[in-house]
């Protein structure tokens, strides 16, 4: 009879599979050595998954729950919306710092390697963050805190862009190179980052064209 996991050891199970998948994706993982770097065996691992791919499922909604944790904290506020954007620079470094496996995952699915993998798992990854950054662009032009002339979705999407970028610059190797090539040592000091993104951020929300001087000299 196979020992049943308690809850402490099947979350333990997950995060060793979270990070098998991050650095060798889904193809190139491997349920032997997940099961042995988690200390059990395959066929217990099997008596809860029925293969590799639902196996990884788990492991992406585990990490897709946190992320919704922290997402749902930061936006629902009453706070304007240059508050909450800051909340929500803040709240991708501290993620970042202490979930970089889980955006290292999300990266292998965006790659090349995950490509057969992207229509399976995209909108289950991007639906949460898109549903809650256009509510809160809506909510946004609705309280007259923002310029009413953007579309929320495509503000949203852009949005994304910035944070999702930000994730991959702490976390995966290639995009902290970059991001030390276009910034150099200021990529270290959190409190510039979370400064001039906002500049960033404010400057396309606040400013309607009629308000952009340089544009009379285009």
């Amino acid at each position: 009879m196979l020992k049943k996991l308690t809850e402490e050891k099947l979350s333990e199970l997950l995060e060793t599979g979270i990070a098998e998948f991050a650095e060798k994706g889904l193809d190139g993982a491997n349920v032997n050595t997940i099961a042995k770097k988690a200390g059990i065996s395959v066929g217990v691992l099997y008596k809860y998954y029925e293969n590799k791919e639902e196996f990884f499922h788990a492991c992406l909604r585990k990490s897709l729950d946190i992320l919704k944790s922290v997402l749902n904290e930061v936006t629902q506020s009453n706070d304007k919306l240059l508050v909450r954007a800051e909340r929500m620079i803040r709240a991708v470094q501290d993620y970042s710092k202490e979930y970089g496996v889980y955006i290292k995952m999300y990266n292998r699915i965006a790659s090349e390697n995950g490509r057969k993998y992207v229509s399976m798992y995209a909108a289950e990854i991007e639906s949460m963050t898109a549903r809650v950054y256009t509510e809160f662009i809506e909510r946004a032009i609705k309280d007259g805190d923002i310029r009413n002339d953007i579309n929320p979705r495509l503000f949203a999407f852009f949005f994304d862009n910035l944070l999702t970028m930000l994730q991959f610059s702490y976390c995966c190797d290639y995009y902290t190179e970059r991001a030390r090539v276009y910034c150099k040592e200021d990529f270290d000091n959190d409190e510039m980052i979370v400064s001039e993104l906002l500049k960033f951020i404010e400057s396309a929300f606040t400013f309607s064209r009629s308000e952009i001087v340089h544009r009379d000299q285009m």
